[in-house]
Parts: C-alpha cells; sequence; structure tokens
C-alpha cells in the first residue's frame, strides 16, 4: 500500500554464521528504503540466536539512520533485550 512504511523480518535463526549474510541483506534494503521515512525491522520471527543477532539490529538500525531514516524495532525476544542490557546498548533499541 501507498504511505506505509516499510517492515523487514528478521529470521527465525542468526547464529554467528549467518549473522553477515542476514545483516548485509538487510541493511543494503532498508537503507534503500529509508529516505528520511520510518523503517520497521519486526523481530517477532527470532526464536533462535546468539549475541550476533544484537550486532544484525544495530546495524540495521545504523544503516536507516545513516540514510536519513527513522528505526522502528518491534518483536524484539526478551533474551535478545537481556543481551542489549548486557552489553549496554538498550537505549539504542528504543
Amino acid at each position: 500500500m501507498i504511505g506505509m512504511a516499510p517492515t523487514f523480518n528478521l529470521p527465525a535463526t542468526i547464529l554467528q554464521e549467518q549473522a553477515r549474510a542476514v545483516a548485509d541483506s538487510l541493511t543494503h534494503a532498508m537503507g534503500q528504503m529509508a529516505a528520511g521515512g520510518v523503517v520497521t525491522l519486526n523481530a517477532t520471527a527470532l526464536t533462535q540466536f546468539d549475541s550476533s543477532a544484537l550486532a544484525v539490529v544495530l546495524a540495521c538500525r545504523r544503516s536507516v539512520l545513516e540514510h536519513g531514516g527513522v528505526f522502528h524495532l518491534v518483536g524484539l525476544p526478551e533474551r535478545l533485550l537481556a543481551l542489549a542490557k548486557v552489553y549496554g546498548v538498550t537505549e539504542l533499541l528504543h
């Protein structure tokens, strides 16, 4: 639909082995769609992950902001939020 903010979905699994490919794909696409608008990253499907998933989320955020957009994150699993607290980056996710 015209006027709707683009939403990108994280896959169910992001482990160190997949993180680079997922980040490269998402950051490129999200950066292209940012252009001053809101871009949403949906983490609802994410069920199997390690700390590299946090790096993917932060890379997506950085890409959107660098392209002048507003980053919006939904569905972050509690365990990943707990990792963000450990690493001191929680404020970057809100």
